[in-house]
């Protein structure tokens, strides 16, 4: 433990500082809007340099633990904590964020609510820095919840719901559901979607502190009798299942998927933030931090919950990548492909805990995650300069842009090579084949399944990341764009605050991927001391049957067959054009297949039906048949009661956020000072 002053003071700080530049950006604002946006941008500088300061820490596999006394009358500490997996991941958070906040002040130029952008893009920052950082559940718990405000408001940030601000084709109806989704409306469905992971985290966090007395990281390894406590009343499962509902809602993965795919309604470099370090990646690290506890608590049957992440994570990432396939729409391919990689980083950190090597999934899920971050936040970042310049975000109103935008799309392909795993010099390719290579060998008794799943996805990935930069990039001109050249618009290159951004992040993911196995190694290393130190897990065995470059043969093959077999159908479907697709579209059977992926598998349709339609119809027939007639029949004075207290609750919804804030920072004030009585 590296405990000195300085180093404490600047892991409070990285996740202070984006909250404290939130408080003051609307005072700034009324001064210079200049001013106010590189500010704003300066606070995400200065976040990331304070986690910069911690990488020697992490790299010597040193922590830095501090703690103040919060609530004493429960024995509540507040407390930071930053190890190497804390480390890594504020740095991935806060250098990716710093980038994109950059990008921002080009995307987002002349926008009239940007001191409301700024405000809610740093509140979003601190909130998952404070969910890296914390030292107990129930700081992330805090931070969980300022993750999805923050992402209720800016997936709704165009709340006056312009046509050009939706997601889904005008007039698409899918069992009765529209699929064109409003910005608020996106907004309010990520919040409701989301809410029904954190009450079962809630649940679960409860539930533990219940038996243990606290809910601190460090105590709960110290002494594990709880767990044993829990595990005679067959809780402790249940518990860890609890919390990986949490992770199940914020990381968009089966059944709490579909918000994510119409959360694309925020702007370009909030879906960025989302999909590359932030909100959906809150669940994979939450299962990264509690993953080892509960396999150091294995002796007491914990194996249920690693199956259950492992095949949600598994099930998700086939789902998502199926209905890649067919989208027209840039953003929402991109949306797809993070649930569906996603769900290879849950697969990864499942597998390890019914692994014979815990550090090997380990490090294959939190590897995948860091070179996610990289190549999607520069995906998104591109998509957004191609939204910019071409004014659709239909990829059939693109087409032979590589020409008037190349900058856009070399760093475009490049990152595109990353998510499509590319052999030998993409960081996608490393960490989708050390994902492979854990399966295999992992010892468990499904192991080929899930393999066969992992292989299956990664062809789709392939191809449909294909599919995206021929539509984009090559072919002839759109329509669309053709009409807009004779209107005297000519599509052009987007400025450097822009494309500079997306450049260095798709010049990092090859870069890493020229040294992946080292990389590799080196991460494994560091992850394999960490869990010894921290939890008692043994340092894996060298795997045996390793190759070339400690390649896995039938992972490596794997690997490169996939990218090979769905990219080359990319390639002659999109790219070449030696085929059309809509060929093959044209039988009644793929015609068929196609539809149902395009209308997501009628899961939504489904949500909607039995979700809220339904529900809203029995509350009708009850409200109309029992309340009404019953309840105010038999004493109409309660009918009176009742709309006084009606108009008691109804004043303080007034949908003003700023409002909600302020009750529920008197209410926290309230509630600490009597329990400091």
């Amino acid at each position: 433990m590296v405990e000195t002053f300085a180093n404490s003071i600047n892991v409070w700080l990285i996740w202070i500082l984006p909250f404290a530049g939130a408080a003051i950006i609307p005072a700034i604002a009324k001064g210079s809007k200049k001013a106010r946006d590189y500010i704003a941008v300066g606070f995400a500088l200065a976040s990331a340099i304070s986690a910069a300061t911690l990488i020697p820490i992490g790299l010597a596999g040193h922590e830095v633990h501090s703690q103040v006394t919060w609530i004493s009358a429960l024995g509540l500490k507040a407390g930071v904590l930053a190890d190497p997996l804390a480390i890594v991941m504020t740095n991935v958070v806060a250098w990716i964020a710093f980038l994109i906040f950059v990008y921002s002040l080009g995307y987002m130029h002349g926008d009239r609510d940007l001191t409301r952008y700024w405000f809610f893009m740093l509140f979003f920052i601190g909130s998952m820095q404070l969910i890296v950082i914390s030292d107990n559940l129930l700081m992330v718990f805090f931070g969980w919840e300022g993750v999805g405000l923050a992402s209720y408001a800016l997936i709704g940030f165009w709340y006056h719901d312009r046509k050009k601000d939706y997601v889904g084709k005008e007039g698409h109806m899918a069992g009765g559901i529209p699929m064109w989704t409003a910005p608020t409306h996106a907004g309010m469905k990520a919040f409701l979607m989301t809410k029904a992971g954190d009450v079962m985290m809630l649940a679960g966090m409860f539930l533990i502190f219940a038996y243990a007395g606290t809910f601190g990281f460090k105590e709960l390894v110290a002494d594990q009798s709880w767990a044993a406590a829990m595990s005679q009343q067959n809780l402790l499962v249940p518990a860890a299942v609890l919390l990986f509902g949490g992770a199940v809602g914020k990381s968009a993965q089966f059944p709490l998927n579909e918000w994510l795919l119409e959360a694309m309604t925020g702007p370009t470099s909030v879906s960025a933030l989302i999909h590359a370090a932030t909100m959906v990646k809150a669940g994979v690290f939450l299962v990264a931090r509690l993953g080892p506890l509960f396999f150091a608590l294995s002796a007491l049957n914990t194996s249920q919950f690693f199956e259950v992440v492992a095949w949600t994570g598994a099930i998700t990432a086939f789902l998502l990548a199926t209905q890649a396939l067919v989208s027209p729409e840039i953003k929402k391919v991109l949306a797809y492909s993070t649930g569906s990689q996603i769900g290879y980083m849950m697969m990864a950190l499942g597998i390890a805990g019914i692994s014979l090597n815990f550090t090997d999934g380990y490090t294959a899920g939190f590897f995948h995650l860091m070179s996610h971050a990289m190549f999607k936040a520069s995906l998104f970042m591109g998509a957004g300069a191609l939204l910019h310049s071409v004014g659709s975000r239909f990829m059939t109103d693109m087409g032979g842009l590589r020409k008037d935008m190349r900058k856009t799309y070399i760093f475009m392909m490049l990152a595109a090579l990353s998510l499509a795993g590319a052999p030998l010099f993409t960081s996608g390719f490393w960490s989708k084949d050390a994902i492979f290579a854990a399966i295999l060998e992992s010892g468990y008794t499904y192991s080929w399944p899930l393999f066969a799943m992992a292989v299956i996805v990664a062809v789709m990935t392939a191809f449909y990341t294909m599919r995206m930069i021929g539509m984009s990039f090559f072919g002839n001109k759109s329509k669309h764009l053709e009409e807009m050249e004779h209107k005297g618009h000519h599509v052009h290159e987007v400025g450097p605050v822009m494309w500079v951004p997306f450049a260095i992040l798709a010049v990092a993911t090859i870069a890493v991927g020229v040294v992946g196995f080292v990389f590799e190694e080196q991460l494994h290393e560091l992850f394999s001391e960490y869990l010894g130190e921290s939890f008692g897990i043994a340092p894996a065995h060298e795997a045996t049957g390793r190759t070339f470059l400690n390649l896995n043969p039938i992972a490596a093959i794997a690997s490169v067959g996939a990218f090979a077999v769905g990219a080359g159908l990319g390639f002659v479907f999109y790219i070449a054009r030696k085929a059309d697709p809509e060929a093959i579209g044209r039988n009644i059977i793929t015609r068929g297949i196609w539809k149902f992926l395009y209308n997501r598998w009628y899961l939504n349709t489904a949500l909607y039906w039995g979700g809220v339609i339904g529900p809203l119809a029995i509350y009708r027939f009850i409200w109309r048949y029992f309340e009404s007639t019953v309840i105010d029949g038999i004493n109409p004075a309660f009918q009176g009661a009742m709309a006084g207290m009606s108009k008691v609750v109804k004043s303080g919804q007034t949908g003003i956020t700023q409002t909600y804030l302020f009750v529920f920072a008197v209410g926290i004030m309230i509630v600490v000072m009597l329990l400091l009585m």
